[in-house]
């Protein structure tokens, strides 16, 4: 079934346009949420405004919004006002720069969106796409739009394009306020580190042998109550013991992670095997032989 698009707008640099169409990339039905409802009647709830010093309910035709600017200090805006401060929506796509991929950190990416041609616009569609393939750059656009000036991105995807909102620089966290400390990496420890990534490492990514075990979990739990089944918790798993000794949990996850005889065939591969994850683990932490996704080889 094909994808329904929820926006569309046009894609323009220098003097060429092209009409496009905005798909999400997930399934929102991937997502399990869960109502509030009143235990004596199991009627949904309903969320109310209340006002701590008139200790009443506040209806909206009562509400203002406003500003804390000091500690209890508000300024007051009408909705006239705020409407003016929201930017005219273009739905335009305007692309200012082509940069190289590699020069966006994905630090910068908050949300993804597969971009389509719409009617008139899959000639410059594919050759704006494969211009930026063969080029290696992506664009970098802002895209006004639902009453936000967004700073986007877009790059080739497979036969097309896709387009990543971006934080901008001002949003985000200095990892300078980060605390690391200053422990001394030793070079034993280094190679050991080194030698258990290579072990656990290939050159592909296959996200698809990734599952989120506890979504689930929870669905095959929503399914047996919904069918009257009586849950009972399952007890807690007993307490992992912790290594204190770094170079004895390197050699100990250097054992665990030894590959058996027999071929593995890339279906097979268990989730410890990937290295984007395990990269991006610091080496301190590797305490624990790998999670697999099946106990079997």
């Amino acid at each position: 079934m094909s994808a329904r698009p929820f926006a569309s707008g046009m894609i323009s640099f220098g003097l060429v346009t092209i009409p496009m169409k905005l798909y999400s990339t997930g399934e929102s039905a991937a997502g399990i949420q869960f109502n509030m409802l009143h235990k004596k009647c199991r009627s949904r709830l309903k969320q109310q405004y209340i006002c701590p010093v008139d200790n009443e309910v506040v209806g909206r035709e009562d509400m203002v919004k406003g500003y804390e600017y000091s500690k209890g200090q508000y300024v007051l805006f009408t909705e006239e006002e705020l409407k003016a401060l929201v930017p005219e929506p273009t739905n335009a796509v305007e692309i200012t720069e082509f940069v190289p991929l590699e020069q966006v950190d994905p630090i910068y990416y908050e949300k993804s969106f597969y971009i389509g041609p719409d009617k008139g616009g899959d000639k410059p569609y594919r050759l704006l796409a494969e211009a930026m393939k063969q080029t290696n750059r992506a664009a970098l656009a802002r895209y006004v739009a639902r009453g936000k000036d967004q700073f986007v991105l877009l790059r080739p995807f497979e036969e097309g394009l896709i387009m990543q909102q971006l934080r901008y620089s001002d949003e985000l966290r200095s990892f300078s306020e980060v605390p690391v400390g200053t422990a001394e990496v030793k070079e034993p420890e280094l190679k050991l580190a080194i030698q258990l990534i290579e072990q656990i490492a290939t050159d592909e990514f296959h996200p698809e042998t990734y599952e989120d075990t506890q979504r689930m979990q929870v669905r095959s739990l929503i399914e047996r109550k919904v069918q009257g089944e009586e849950i009972t918790a399952a007890p807690a798993p007993e307490p992992k013991a912790q290594v204190i000794d770094l170079m004895a949990a390197l050699k100990a996850s250097l054992a665990a992670a030894k590959p058996t005889a027999e071929p593995v065939s890339i279906a097979d591969r268990k989730p410890a095997k990937r290295s984007a994850r395990t990269a991006a683990e610091p080496v301190a932490e590797i305490s624990e032989a790998p999670k697999r996704k099946s106990s079997k080889r």
